[in-house]
């Protein structure tokens, strides 16, 4: 028989251990006792293969009270909760030590790595050493709302779930909501005076840029994932012709201000402004355990421009200006590009919303601009779709809300919406579940996803409680509401689940089927899940830190791995047969159709495309409905101290200095970073993973 121990690990059980722990509890308290009586009580214990010890221990309190042993009871009690205490703080102690020797922070977390954390130093201990308890808090409030709405049973498979790892929970190690796209509206009417700050609204320019940094911070200190503004250019270009007129954006060479030493134009002053907010925000901050704010934006084209915001007015009563703002989007692209060769700066992570047909972008002009920035080497995603109001809103007057809105728990879609909490269903330790159990894998895997929508319900009242409790101040503001946001089911190891039952990962017939089969099963049952209050959606979520977990899990459960990192993709990343068509294919339409939530396809290669074969693919990606991608070239850096040049090429050397001493920086999951700030586990996937060469084609 096997005890499981409180470090989670199984040991053969030993009598001897619980006998003198309880000599010692009657040695303490000076009662008489006798080895026999010591041996009745073990023996009444109600003992089984795994019991925990906590089990064991808190039967022998009961024992010992059943038998009048009150005083050894009580002692009992004392010197469990002194060994726990004991136990906490040696806990501790040794993880500071065990901190302070990886070389960054992502490797050193023992929650939640995270490459977004750039710097280790005291504040990101800090923040490290108490997220354990945390999770102990989450999980049990989260327990007792379950118990309370659904029974015991329910509050205990979900715990077994989570600790079986066929569930994770995102983000456990902090009490807010997830991630958010905030409609800036409210900061125009109030400032920030309903968040709990003093800024009075914005009037000018200047203003503005100072409020939406601190609009930035106060609501990233609320959320634990990204923050998105997708109005962030819509309401600078407002007010920029405020400050210069509606016509500002064809006078860029305009002096607007002298002073003794240089004058400045109009574009000199918009691009001090971008400057300030980009870096201030790529700034980490104390509030998020030394890590920058995860901040979105968005770019439109004029279709959607249109779709969004056609009915849109600022409080003053003016409409946004098409021209106005196509100019300064670009602009942003093209100075943040640039940017880019100074500073490896990851935030904003941009996307680029095109409007499609069957066959091409409709704004042609747009297309060719998108085409234009991959070529010039910028790093940003790109979303298409034929269908305006697939991105999720409600800052227009109709919002109808429709079957397949696309929402991203990284931040991309529209405005006013997100996830409240995201958890993961790990896919290939399920499928191989219900084959063990000669259970078909899509009823099994129904049956899970109904519970899930349990769990994401009790904690939306969990959220509830805090809103009536007026803890939610971004909701109360109005930045946000709660029934804009979804419950999201994310899913990790679908490829590796496709592996098991003999599929080859490709462009065939069975693993589309198989694809679809377990994305409808989810969709279907979160249509009929969905209330006036309640949204759900599906994400393959990109599991940073999540796929090597749950490689990391199931292998030493003894199920079927065959990589230590879970793909985020639809196919293998390390695969060297896929070119770039079939990659396309793979996250087309046939595949994602019933992912509402998202999957980003993210195109590896060696080399740069030119604008000509970019512009081709957006309309590969039209024509297989691929929606959501970006294209990731290694940028080159070069690690000696008297150069750190930086390169949007994937080189082998400094291209300035000649030296080979060079790292590189793309994209972990989602966003842009040095490969040398991944978790370690992380650098060995990136060092897998297969960049297709551009020579091939």
């Amino acid at each position: 028989m096997y005890v499981i121990s409180r470090d989670n690990k199984a040991h053969r059980y030993d009598r001897s251990r619980i006998f003198d722990a309880l000599v010692s509890a009657f040695r303490a308290t000076a009662v008489k006792f006798k080895d026999a009586e010591i041996d009745e009580i073990i023996d009444s214990l109600h003992l089984y293969n795994y019991i925990t010890i906590e089990s064991i221990s808190d039967q022998l309190e009961v024992e010992l009270m059943k038998r009048g042993y009150f005083e050894v009871a009580k002692a009992f009690i004392i010197y469990r909760e002194q060994h726990r205490k004991d136990r906490e703080l040696e806990k501790k102690k040794k993880y500071i030590a065990k901190y302070l020797k990886p070389s960054n922070a992502a490797t050193a977390s023992e929650f939640d790595s995270n490459a977004n954390v750039t710097e280790k130093n005291i504040a990101t201990l800090n923040g490290e050493l108490f997220k354990g308890d945390i999770i102990k808090l989450n999980r049990s409030r989260l327990t007792d709302k379950i118990r309370d709405l659904y029974g015991d049973d329910l509050a205990k498979e979900y715990i077994r779930q989570l600790e079986s790892h066929e569930l994770y929970k995102h983000d456990e190690t902090s009490i807010f909501p997830y991630c958010v796209a905030i409609t800036m509206y409210p900061m125009l009417l109030d400032g920030l005076k309903h968040m709990g700050g003093i800024s009075a609204p914005p009037k000018h320019l200047r203003s503005f840029c100072g409020i939406f940094v601190n609009m930035v911070f106060t609501i990233a200190a609320q959320f634990a994932g990204a923050v998105a503004t997708p109005e962030f250019l819509l309401y600078f270009d407002y007010f920029c012709r405020k400050e210069w007129g509606n016509d500002y954006y064809l006078h860029y060479d305009k002096i607007v201000e002298t002073s003794i030493s240089k004058e400045r134009t109009i574009k000199d002053v918009i691009l001090d402004y971008f400057q300030n907010i980009v870096y201030y925000l790529n700034q980490p901050a104390a509030a998020r355990n030394f890590q920058s704010v995860f901040w979105n934006i968005s770019y439109f084209d004029s279709y959607y421009f249109k779709g969004v915001f056609g009915e849109f007015y600022f409080p003053d009563g003016t409409a946004p200006q098409w021209e106005s703002l196509d100019s300064l989007q670009r602009l942003f692209m093209k100075w943040f590009n640039k940017e880019r060769t100074k500073e490896i700066l990851t935030f904003p992570v941009e996307t680029m919303a095109l409007l499609c047909d069957d066959n091409d972008v409709l704004d042609k002009e747009y297309g060719e601009f998108t085409a234009e920035m991959y070529a010039e080497g910028h790093s940003f995603f790109t979303y298409m779709s034929n269908s305006a109001d697939s991105l999720s809103s409600c800052c227009r007057l109709r919002n109808e809300m429709q079957d397949n809105q696309f929402s991203y728990s990284l931040g991309a879609g529209g405005v006013a919406t997100g996830s409240k909490s995201v958890m993961t269903l790990n896919i290939n330790r399920l499928v191989q579940n219900a084959v063990r159990d000669h259970q078909d894998p899509m009823e099994y895997l129904r049956e899970q996803v109904q519970k899930v929508h349990k769990y994401q319900t009790a904690f939306n009242e969990l959220l509830k409680d805090f809103f009536a409790a007026h803890m939610l101040t971004a909701y109360e503001a109005n930045f946000i509401s709660l029934e804009k946001q979804y419950l999201t089911i994310g899913v990790n190891g679908v490829v590796e689940a496709a592996e098991f039952l003999g599929l080859k990962i490709s462009d065939n017939d069975d693993y589309k089927a198989f694809i679809q089969a377990v994305l409808k099963t989810i969709s279907d049952e979160n249509k009929a899940a969905r209330t006036k209050e309640l949204m759900f959606n599906t994400e393959f979520v990109p599991a940073e830190n999540l796929g090597v977990k749950h490689a990391m899990w199931d292998k030493q459960d003894g199920y079927a791995v065959p990589r230590d990192c879970y793909n985020s993709y639809f196919y293998v990343v390390e695969d060297h047969s896929l070119n770039i068509m079939d990659k396309f294919k793979l996250h087309g339409r046939e595949y994602v159709q019933y992912l509402d939530g998202g999957s980003a396809l993210h195109m590896n290669l060696d080399e740069h495309l030119s604008k000509d074969q970019y512009r081709n693919l957006l309309k590969v990606a039209a024509l297989e409905g691929t929606n959501y991608f970006t294209f990731n070239i290694p940028n080159t850096i070069c690690k000696e101290d008297d150069c750190g040049h930086i390169d949007k090429r994937y080189l082998k050397k400094c291209p300035k200095c000649g030296s080979p001493n060079v790292t590189w920086a793309t994209r972990v999951i989602g966003y842009l970073k040095r490969i040398d700030h991944f978790s370690q586990p992380r650098q060995m996937e990136a060092d897998r993973r297969y960049y297709y060469h551009v020579s091939q084609e």
